[in-house]
């Protein structure tokens, strides 16, 4: 009831019409904002899930994601590029990796860290896997 005290003045001009009337209006523009930021958004890949076990190479696809430096939405990227297993992405061509990164607008990645695990995983060697991961942050050498 204050608010619409405010606005219709009727508690003596209290100055804070004024006020009401930036809030409400920041208000609208968040609820624009949000609604244009809502029908702008690309439905999102389906959850991906990582999976413990030695997967051969025959597999019809890897969880590229357990590899560091690899997210969701760069293993997307390279699934839609026909790399969706260890073993592919250990025999890529790391110019090839790059090129398509660059078409997928993710400049900023270095796939040369990425190749290098693949290699182990695709041998199943988690091992040697884990401990390439412990020294490298982002998927680059520390």
């Amino acid at each position: 009831m204050f608010a619409i005290g405010i606005l219709e003045e009727t508690h003596g001009g209290s100055g804070l019409t004024w006020l009401l009337w930036v809030a409400l209006g920041f208000f609208a523009l968040m609820v624009v904002v949000g609604w244009l930021v809502s029908r702008n958004r690309k439905p999102e890949a389906e959850p991906v899930h990582e999976h413990h076990e030695h997967h051969e190479e025959h597999a019809a696809e890897d969880d590229l994601v357990i590899l560091e430096g690899i997210g969701p939405k760069v293993a997307q990227v390279l699934k839609e590029a026909g790399i969706a297993t260890f073993a592919a992405l250990a025999e890529a061509d790391p110019v090839k990796v790059q090129e398509i990164l660059n078409a997928a607008g993710l400049q900023m990645m270095n796939p040369a860290g990425w190749i290098e695990q693949a290699k182990l995983a695709a041998k199943g060697d988690l091992e040697g896997l884990k401990k390439l991961q412990d020294e490298l942050k982002g998927g680059r050498k520390v």
